[in-house]
């Protein structure tokens, strides 16, 4: 079921640029700190140049990515409140609705804008472009495992799979799927279970590792096998609000205006789910749909993890000169490279 309301006021973004190379070059955005070269193990989409860097438009649409207003999506985006199991669930949606189908599907303490540069990039390219917020989130923050039949005491995995489950079927099958971060496990769980759903699937920033997956985290790994779901939920929102990861002031401002709505217990139990990651890797490697891991070169987890992790899946592997957030920072490689993968099946415009 579907309410919709009103748009937020519109505003127009610059023409994006999106650029079909076969491979990506290397730039860094100013003041972070140098590539190391390494030999890739699997089907690497990133290059180190030899000698002279060839042009890349959506490397240079990247790195001159101002500092907006994340609340505003592009002109003609349609907003909307979905009834899933767990209750009322924010929703946004850009493209034709005849279009191929993407659904991208935001992390913890994250939102439908997160992918307010992409969702332009792929409406241009033909296709219809959805995402929403997980129950708890942001302005899905009416939804929890109290709306359940019967009521559960948490917002654990199966409410979110459920939701996104009735989110596909909420449309146009099957579709091309993003899942970020600890949507890239739920993501991957849906694949498994409604394969048909399923045109492709990419991973963006998604724990490499099953079990307790922040023990392979760069530097707190080790002291993260002593801390609680909500300890460590607390670390995540402390270094966040106080801007850690030095994100430019009007998305400092998005973020921290962001945690009014969303639910501290809904951070707390993705991390309990995040410490107990389910191994999924020999079943994903049977799957034949497309499948790519796309990562920031200073992500939370080593890039050794994620090369590994991509093997062990059968997936192509696209790695970006930044951090954990590439849909925020790299939105035209990674476009880029979804459109690349979109082109291995029968769902293109």
């Amino acid at each position: 079921m579907r309410v919709c309301r009103p748009a937020p006021p519109q505003r127009r973004y610059r023409e994006g640029v999106v650029a079909f190379g076969d491979a990506l070059g290397s730039f860094r955005r100013r003041g972070s700190v140098s590539d190391e070269s390494s030999e890739p193990e699997v089907a690497v989409d990133v290059a180190r140049p030899h000698g002279a860097a060839q042009p890349d438009p959506a490397r240079a649409a990247d790195d001159a990515i101002p500092d907006l207003d994340w609340r505003v999506f592009p002109q003609g985006a349609e907003h909307s409140m979905f009834e899933a199991p767990s209750g009322m669930l924010a929703r946004v949606a850009l493209g034709p609705p005849s279009a191929p189908r993407i659904v991208l599907v935001p992390g913890a303490t994250g939102s439908k804008e997160d992918f307010v540069l992409m969702m332009p990039l792929f409406a241009e390219a033909g296709y219809r472009v959805e995402s929403f917020d997980l129950a708890g989130q942001y302005e899905s923050w009416r939804a929890g495992p109290w709306n359940l039949r019967p009521p559960r005491q948490r917002y654990d995995e199966r409410l979110f799979l459920d939701d996104f489950l009735a989110v596909l079927d909420d449309g146009t099958a099957p579709a091309h799927v993003l899942g970020y971060s600890f949507a890239g496990t739920l993501a991957e769980l849906a694949l498994l279970a409604r394969p048909e759903r399923f045109a492709s699937l990419t991973l963006l920033s998604a724990p490499p590792e099953p079990g307790q997956s922040f023990r392979g985290v760069k530097r707190i790994g080790p002291i993260s096998a002593f801390t609680s779901p909500r300890q460590g939920a607390g670390l995540m929102l402390w270094g966040i609000r106080n801007n850690l990861n030095r994100v430019p002031p009007r998305r400092l401002e998005f973020v921290r205006d962001r945690f009014a709505l969303t639910r501290r217990e809904s951070v707390d139990d993705i991390i309990a789910l995040m410490m107990q990651t389910p191994d999924l890797r020999a079943e994903l490697a049977a799957s034949s749909v497309p499948k790519l891991v796309a990562v920031g070169e200073h992500d939370l987890w080593p890039r050794e993890l994620h090369e590994r992790f991509a093997r062990e899946i059968g997936a192509h592997l696209s790695v970006y000169p930044t951090g954990h957030s590439p849909c925020e920072t790299a939105p035209h490689q990674l476009v880029r490279d979804m459109l690349a993968l979109f082109e291995a099946t029968e769902l293109t415009p």
